[in-house]
């Protein structure tokens, strides 16, 4: 169990924020098969503070969709806190500091991973974010670094997060210069780790239980948490707690296991995003539950095509042993 304030976690398995992933149909598809804890996508808190469309349509959730942390991001202190408080009052579990997107158009103005850089700015957030959060965790989701790949500038910004009252960190092991190639570096994440007393999570790479028995023993880190390796694969989360427990990893879903799944994360995003935009985001989301299997490329360009749900229902039904009725790949 992990306790973060007063929030009480049954497994040390949780569910990363990922911008255009984890919406609320992944979630909750994801709950089904296993998942406790998750991360909404990140919200800039210029947004949430005007309150704008798009930023709300992204917080939306329902009360099975529990416990759930929201993930900030931003540069100005007194924006984030703002945006701290706003978030407390909409219901969330736990809230987040972005310390890791690498993405430009974050890091440009000074937020995500350019705070790095800038740790007396991120100690100006944390002070803000703390004064306005009044009853659940505050943590924070950090790069190792912005170029150096050593850790230290991911010690020290888990220092001055320890030092200002915030209950865990999370530590993706790459940094913002790498964005999402090459390896994590887990042996980095261990120093971030021995370094502070507060819980630490460790991120990056990990794809299976067998990854995730692996990480803790490298790095000593109190939880995992998951990234990439979810997408497509809600299965992970029985997996991952099965190898942690001593017992053996579930076997492998099934090809319609994996239809069903998907078929159910495709009517959640229709009925969440309306028909077109649905659709759209379905063709995306296929491509995750059958990546790396016989087939894969002819159901991707087929799912590309489709443009109304029940053509995406039939194309994902007639997928046949990994292969289509009509195709002529073996």
């Amino acid at each position: 169990m992990i306790q973060l304030k007063d929030l009480k976690l049954k497994t040390n398995i949780i569910q990363s924020p990922m911008a255009g992933c984890t919406d609320l149909a992944f979630r909750l598809v994801a709950r089904e098969h296993g998942m406790e804890m998750a991360f909404m996508e990140m919200v800039s808190c210029e947004s949430l503070i005007r309150h704008n469309r798009k930023a709300l349509e992204l917080m939306k959730t329902v009360e099975s969709d529990r416990p759930l942390g929201c993930q900030l991001v931003g540069c100005r202190a007194d924006a984030m806190g703002e945006a701290a408080a706003i978030a407390e009052g909409m219901g969330y579990d736990l809230i987040d500091i972005n310390i890791g997107c690498p993405v430009p158009k974050i890091t440009g103005p000074g937020g995500g991973s350019a705070l790095l850089k800038e740790p007396d700015a991120a100690r100006a957030i944390f002070k803000a974010m703390q004064k306005n959060i009044k009853r659940i965790p505050f943590t924070a989701k950090m790069r190792l670094g912005f170029a150096d790949p050593s850790g230290d500038e991911a010690i020290r910004m888990a220092q001055i997060a320890e030092e200002e009252g915030l209950a865990a960190v999370s530590v993706h092991g790459r940094t913002r210069e790498q964005a999402y190639t090459g390896k994590a570096n887990w042996d980095a994440i261990g120093r971030v780790k021995r370094a502070v007393k507060i819980p630490v999570f460790g991120n990056g790479d990990v794809n299976s239980g067998e990854d995730a028995q692996r990480m803790l023993d490298i790095t000593g880190c109190d939880g995992v948490m998951l990234g990439r390796g979810a997408l497509g694969n809600p299965w992970i989360y029985r997996s991952v707690q099965a190898v942690l427990d001593g017992r053996p990893a579930p076997v492998e879903p099934t090809l319609e296991e994996r239809k069903k799944a998907f078929l159910q994360h495709a009517e959640l995003e229709i009925k969440n995003e309306g028909p077109y935009l649905g659709v759209l985001k379905c063709r995306k989301i296929a491509c995750w539950y059958f990546k790396g299997f016989p087939g894969a490329a002819d159901l991707r360009a087929r799912v590309n095509q489709v443009e109304t749900p029940d053509q995406l229902i039939e194309t994902i039904s007639r997928f046949n042993n990994y292969n289509f009725p009509d195709s002529q790949e073996s």
